[in-house]
């Protein structure tokens, strides 16, 4: 049987909407200097950054792995992509406008503004930026 693939369609984006980036893999663990450990062993990651036992930051190749320990861990254990934007709360209006919901709103962090939304299927996402 021959698939059928449609062709592209392409969605043009405003001008004034500012494109996130995936920032980072949120990643909960329970013991983040024994996730780092595992990580560097298993699979050659360098650590980037380490907040204790609270966080660390993996480089992956040009994405980062970011190990969220329980008092970083805003998703319930669910891993998730960390959309980096310059405007949390516009990023989080164009979100809900878009058929997304948040799951909890935007809060500052030890580093930077955080919420956690979810996508239109119910997959879990993180929108940060600055504080």
């Amino acid at each position: 049987m021959d698939r059928v693939i449609p062709e592209t369609m392409e969605v043009p984006v405003p001008d004034d909407s500012p494109q996130a980036r995936i920032g980072n893999v949120h990643h909960p663990v329970g013991d983040v200097g024994a996730a780092v450990a595992f990580y560097t062993d298993a699979f050659g990651l360098s650590a980037l950054f380490t907040d204790g036992d609270r966080y660390a930051a993996l480089d992956a190749g040009g994405t980062k792995l970011a190990l969220a320990g329980p008092a970083e861990d805003v998703t319930g254990g669910v891993a998730a992509p960390s959309f980096k934007v310059d405007d949390v709360a516009a990023a989080l209006e164009r979100l809900t406008s878009a058929g997304g919901t948040v799951v909890r709103d935007a809060e500052a962090g030890p580093h930077e503004t955080r919420a956690v939304a979810r996508d239109p299927w119910g997959n879990t996402v993180i929108v940060y930026g600055p504080r």
